[in-house]
């Protein structure tokens, strides 16, 4: 196996057998990624499973459900486009219960990041394995010249190559994204093109980011990612390609879901089973799985003030949420450019982060525009100030749409979906091993969603999936079964170890190397 190469995480704890002997039944609290994910590997080894959603719709942050459209008529719409990366091994393997050969997802060729001055770059033939793939971005990125290599803070940028999860969050997670990428004294241009707006894709701004938690993501998501840059699409709605198969899925399998049910209150009997209330009703469950967002997990717990230690107590009530993120979709009248790109990441245009056309994307649009000649366009602010209210932040993504795609401004809205939220998790410095991971120190309960700490390289909804199986895998090994196989990118990068001791001349023959490759 190449170092580079993806890795089995091998749990601490294996079952011998392959299904429960004994009746179990699971409550899982949520119904998002974490929670369908949990449910569906708890119901394939025999478990009996309930989800329970306080929505009227499945998928959490990457929800989908059918809402009036243009002319009245029903529309699929979810909560903002979503990428699915090569790398996200657990995802795909969680989607390919409902469609082994994934054919739902297609290889997008490239993306551009786009400048507001006209520079752009693109990603889809850089070389997959480090240093090899920093060194191209490098060379070729029209944002960086000779000149800004040599000024580059390379101790700084050789730390890209070196995450090491103990090492990394010792030394860096008490700095902020912004003060590291200070520190890289990259051009302005290049920064903003090639860094600011990676940080901002995590919902999380670079002044309230991790610095060690921003390394973690550089390292999964393009050091040390075997699978390349570019990402995949689905070729049609969140809704009916992934919830109502996946809920049909478990359905087969014995396992329930339960829309419109808010979880109220939760408590442990003195005989052992838990009761988890949802209105007027309670449900009995031999174990439960948290899967809920911040606020969620937070208000539930208030309900419940004798569960758990007060140390894990803590670490939950310390969890945040980051700044508003923001999703705007505009029906066109007519249609943009031919040649603009599916999805296009712009960068120095606040709030705009991102410009998505779906009907480039999804077939349900791609009807709607082949049958009315328009088009439909999804402006999304991946982290916006929380002092712009809807009206402010809704009227600077349709005019940097208007500069950044001029044809737009001369099309009607004939129909428009707006969405201000604010539950995406906050990875705020110095919390370096005080997240709550799956396991909790009550008997029968796990946590799962994206707000957990998890054991290896990963984020946002590979992180939920992730998650979910860990928790699933937790509550099997208490009854004697096997989990679920997890994946991921290599745990730590090539030049592990080597910076704590790495020698001056040995750091100076790789700034050396910089320079020869422009």
């Amino acid at each position: 196996m190449s170092w580079n190469d993806k890795q089995k995480w091998s749990p601490s704890r294996t079952g011998s057998r392959t299904r429960v002997t004994e009746d179990r039944h699971v409550a899982i609290v949520g119904g998002g990624l974490a929670g369908m994910a949990a449910a569906v590997v708890l119901a394939e080894r025999g478990v009996r499973t309930t989800v329970l959603e306080a929505e009227e719709f499945l998928g959490g942050r990457a929800g989908a459900w059918t809402e009036e459209g243009p002319g009245g008529k029903p529309f699929e719409i979810e909560r903002g486009f979503h990428a699915f990366f090569r790398q996200y091994y657990n995802l795909r393997n969680l989607l390919r219960r409902i469609d082994p050969e994934l054919a739902m997802l297609v290889e997008l060729d490239d993306y551009p990041v786009l400048h507001p001055d006209g520079t752009r770059e693109a990603f889809a033939k850089v070389a997959l394995d480090p240093p090899l793939n920093v060194l191209q971005i490098l060379r070729d990125s029209p944002s960086v010249n000779w000149l800004d290599v040599v000024k580059l803070g390379y101790r700084e940028g050789l730390e890209m190559l070196a995450y090491d999860p103990a090492r990394t969050y010792r030394v860096y997670d008490g700095m902020t994204a912004k003060q590291y990428l200070d520190q890289l004294n990259l051009p302005p241009r290049a920064r903003s093109m090639l860094f600011d707006l990676f940080a901002h894709s995590f919902f999380n701004p670079e002044t309230e980011l991790s610095a060690a938690e921003m390394l973690q993501y550089f390292h999964f998501y393009f050091v040390h990612n075997p699978e390349g840059l570019v990402f995949d699409m689905l070729d049609g709605p969140l809704s009916t390609r992934v919830w109502q198969p996946l809920r049909r899925y478990l359905e087969d399998r014995g396992g329930e879901v339960r829309l419109g049910s808010r979880v109220s209150g939760l408590r442990r009997t003195q005989d052992g089973p838990w009761r988890v209330s949802t209105g007027g009703d309670e449900l009995a469950a031999d174990a439960v799985v948290l899967a809920l967002h911040v606020p969620g997990l937070q208000g539930l717990l208030k309900s419940a003030p004798d569960l758990g230690t007060e140390a894990w107590r803590r670490s939950i009530e310390d969890l945040s949420v980051t700044w508003p993120f923001a999703v705007l979709r505009l029906w066109l009248d007519g249609p943009v450019r031919e040649d603009r790109a599916a999805f296009a990441a712009i960068a120095d245009a606040e709030p705009l982060d991102a410009i998505t056309i779906y009907e480039k994307v999804c077939d349900h649009a791609a009807e709607w525009a082949q049958r009315t000649g328009g088009s439909i366009v999804e402006l999304h602010a991946y982290a916006s100030r929380p002092e712009d209210d809807g009206p402010t932040v809704r009227r600077q993504l349709i005019e940097w749409m208007h500069r950044m795609y001029p044809e737009t401004a001369e099309r009607t809205i004939l129909h428009e979906r707006f969405e201000l939220g604010r539950d995406a998790p906050a990875f705020l410095p110095s919390l370096a091993g005080k997240r709550p991971p799956t396991e909790t120190p009550v008997p029968g309960l796990v946590l799962a969603g994206d707000l957990v700490d998890v054991p290896f390289p990963t984020a946002l909804m590979e992180r939920a999936t992730s998650s979910g199986f860990l928790a699933a895998n937790h509550l099997l090994a208490d009854w004697d079964v096997q989990g679920e196989d997890l994946w991921s990118v290599p745990m730590r990068g090539m030049l592990r170890g080597a910076l704590g001791s790495l020698p001056v001349r040995a750091a100076d023959r790789v700034v050396r190397r910089l320079r020869r490759s422009r």
